[in-house]
């Protein structure tokens, strides 16, 4: 069960890293690559039916699918704060998209599922004596 919950925090993690900036030389997962990596996660953790596991995944393609658009329509986020219009759209997104989630699992499954994305996230940049991504290199 850790080893579940560190996959999934891993993969969070790095789809929230992947809206900074990336570093020269990496290549960004692919959408396909996105989606086989949540569908995996989300099976060992909540263990979907298929009808579940069906709408989860549109709702994380549409996601991924918006989010991949906002990162090539805005530039990379400067260092805190967060432009409040880029970070209300994510905001936006991540709620149509548990949302959607929540309307196919049980209550048991989706809280499983928010205690899981909860622990995925980075904590906030700043926040002293807490492990996150470190800061980009200056240029």
């Amino acid at each position: 069960m850790k080893k579940q919950i560190a996959v999934f925090s891993i993969m969070i993690m790095a789809l929230s890293a992947s809206a900074q900036e990336p570093p020269k030389g990496h290549k960004p997962p692919t959408l396909d690559e996105k989606m086989e990596r949540t569908k995996q996660v989300m099976q060992k953790e909540i263990q979907l039916t298929t009808s579940q596991l069906q709408s989860v995944e549109a709702a994380f393609k549409k996601f991924f699918v918006a989010a991949d658009q906002l990162r090539k329509d805005n530039p990379p986020p400067p260092p805190p704060p967060v432009d409040p219009k880029v970070k209300a759209a994510f905001d936006k997104l991540e709620k149509e998209r548990d949302e959607t989630v929540r309307k196919v699992l049980s209550a048991e499954q989706y809280e499983k599922y928010k205690a899981a994305a909860k622990r995925m996230q980075p904590p906030p940049p700043g926040e002293g004596g807490k492990e996150g991504p470190p800061p980009p290199p200056r240029q």
